[in-house]
């Protein structure tokens, strides 16, 4: 790989590491959108058959067509990124290809399976008693889950490589599919993916609403399109804060330089602060910051006695990029916890509105709790973001954790940078398409009404 890395230019391999970063953040919204809105749309749709209310069942309709749009643009998106795969990372594919090809081959019968029974969903409402129809909808959601499962398990194994052995001239022997996969990184990556995906997804769609309610739209339509979503974000909040710690607990075992980058920590020691904010210029040491005393041991081991690994352990070149990932990571924590306070606010609301006989669907006089909640779904998109920036950037220099470089990866042919600018036009392109599609369908009339929503046709949204 020496010879291969020698003739990269530098500037077709930031135009790689571009083009496939950007590709990815693209992505990585849209497939948590089309994994946390076919549940959003089948407890819209329970709720509406149990409760008998057209409100309930049109916003399942609206959200069902959104979903059906929002998979069809994840599809293109995703294709994209495979392609990238092989064209910008020839290194990576071209020697661990059959080491990665099982989760990948998965999640395509996982991708078919979803598109199969969307498909489905979509085109029996009116040809099924909707209870049955309801159930149609259940494998969308489980063949979803499974797509993240395992694409994020790819990507655990490019942090935790397991299931090959390699010989002297680098070539593989002995790989085991099943052991690459099911990797020590596998359950805690999946389990925070997967709990961003529904964050991401209900407090987008709530963020939406949140903004309808602000405009005086105060009717049952609205109030449950931000109240449900809004509410399962809350609750599902709480277990991404335990699966993020869980997370970072396991990089203090298995990835202490990824830690260590994170957390700014450079010499190896105990009684090590945790530090809130602050930068790192010239990647030497980590200035400007808030020092909790002992706090960063006391996470990692439970006591100030813990030692935690500095990066001084290993050589300079080895180090990520320290003051972009710690503020990524310091940037989805506070994201986080503002998101937990959200949901606190509206569980005490609740319970206010219960002691008191209020209506709990009311939402008047809370102009704040709106504002600030119509903030939440961009915010948690930023904390998406943010993960996926400490995980990518954390694991510099290396695509494969202390097996193989990124330069050593990358595909040595010039010209990577037309490639870029052509991935931003198709990008800039499909945004505004897909903007301009779900804008109109989130109109009262936005496509001429289907014969089976006539118990919805009536419904004054406006």
């Amino acid at each position: 790989m020496t010879g291969w890395a020698a003739v990269v230019r530098e500037g077709d391999l930031a135009a790689a590491r571009a083009q496939m970063g950007f590709s990815l953040a693209w992505h990585i919204v849209v497939a948590c959108l089309g994994v946390g809105l076919p549940l959003l749309t089948l407890a819209a749709e329970w709720y509406g058959i149990h409760t008998g209310d057209p409100a309930r069942r049109l916003l399942a309709r609206r959200w069902a067509r959104g979903m059906g749009v929002l998979f069809a643009v994840g599809a293109v998106s995703g294709t994209i990124l495979s392609f990238e795969m092989g064209l910008l990372w020839p290194g990576l594919m071209g020697r661990f290809g059959q080491v990665l090809g099982l989760p990948f081959a998965l999640e395509g019968f996982a991708f078919f399976l979803e598109a199969i029974f969307l498909g489905i969903y979509l085109y029996a409402w009116d040809r099924l008693p909707p209870k049955r129809h309801l159930l149609t909808g259940v494998p969308i959601v489980i063949a979803g889950l499974c797509s993240v499962f395992f694409v994020v398990c790819a990507n655990a194994w490019m942090n935790q490589p397991r299931g090959f052995t390699q010989r002297r001239d680098g070539s593989l022997a002995r790989v085991e599919p099943w052991a690459a996969m099911l990797n020590p990184a596998s359950p805690p990556e999946s389990v925070h993916m997967i709990l961003a995906a529904l964050m991401v997804a209900c407090f987008t769609t709530a963020s939406v609403y949140a903004v309808a309610l602000l405009r005086g739209r105060d009717d049952t339509y609205h109030r449950t399109g931000f109240l449900l979503p809004f509410s399962l974000g809350a609750v599902v909040t709480p277990f991404q804060i335990i699966a993020g710690d869980w997370a970072a607990r396991f990089l203090a075992t298995y990835q202490p330089i990824k830690l260590a980058g994170i957390e700014g920590v450079f010499r190896t020691g105990s009684h090590v602060p945790l530090t809130v904010l602050g930068v790192a210029p010239g990647n030497n040491e980590l200035r400007y910051g808030l020092k909790i005393p002992d706090g960063l041991s006391l996470l990692v081991g439970y006591r100030p006695e813990t030692v935690v690994t500095g990066l001084h352990e290993v050589p300079r070149d080895q180090w990520p990029p320290v003051t972009a990932i710690h503020l990524s990571f310091d940037a989805m924590v506070g994201i986080g916890m503002l998101l937990f306070s959200m949901g606190v606010v509206l569980l005490f609301g609740w319970w206010q509105a219960r002691r008191t006989g209020r209506d709990l669907g009311s939402l008047k006089g809370r102009r704040i709790f709106l504002m600030v909640a119509a903030v939440c779904g961009p915010a948690a998109v930023v904390a998406l973001e943010c993960g996926w920036t400490v995980t990518e950037l954390g694991r510099q220099p290396w695509i494969v954790w202390g097996v193989l470089r990124v330069r050593d990866a990358v595909n040595p042919a010039p010209g990577l940078m037309t490639g870029l600018w052509l991935v931003l036009l198709v990008y800039t392109a499909m945004t505004a398409a897909t903007v301009y599609v779900l804008r109109r369908l989130a109109r009262a009339t936005p496509v001429p009404i289907a014969p089976q929503e006539s118990d919805v046709e009536r419904y004054p949204v406006t």
